[in-house]
């Protein structure tokens, strides 16, 4: 059994008999937190699926999770940045009018959310070491041109079949 502080329990409440059903749990409402029920790995798939929606992803896409060989990875700006100005780093992951994220999220076959200085990322484990890689890189200050042809680079090895 599992306990879980959550931003969204009205969100996760009203999605309850999908969540229960998807990921095999059963969730109870204590007020303030989540108790959750069942086998281990379904409580820890579960408890990513709540951990990604209170990070910003919406029901549909946090429920990619329930999908074998989808995981969920937090990557925090402050852990990465060497600069101070942590508003500016979140421009250069964000882009104009979601211009760099929604690229990022076309190449790489993931999704993604940014919260404060979290950024969130769904999709299949290659996909999201991948993505990781590239916002690692562009975090630190590489340019976004080099990032985009990593990322070009790797999806063409992977048509290729290596």
């Amino acid at each position: 059994m599992e306990q879980i502080y959550s931003n969204n329990l009205k969100k996760i409440i009203k999605s309850r008999k999908e969540i229960e059903n998807s990921f095999k749990v059963k969730i109870q409402d204590k007020k303030d937190f989540l108790l959750i029920e069942g086998n281990p790995v379904d409580e820890i798939r579960c408890l990513d699926f709540i951990q990604a929606v209170d990070l910003g992803f919406s029901i549909p896409a946090a429920l990619n999770l329930r999908e074998e060989g989808f995981i969920f990875r937090v990557i925090r700006i402050k852990d990465i940045a060497k600069r101070k100005n942590l508003s500016q780093v979140r421009g250069r992951v964000i882009g104009k009018n979601r211009k760099v994220m929604d690229n990022l999220e076309f190449l790489t076959n993931t999704s993604i959310s940014l919260h404060n200085n979290l950024i969130g990322a769904i999709g299949l484990e290659e996909d999201v070491k991948k993505l990781e890689k590239a916002l690692i890189n562009l975090i630190a200050g590489s340019k976004h041109s080099g990032i985009y042809g990593f990322l070009e680079k790797e999806k063409s090895k992977e048509r290729e079949g290596f």
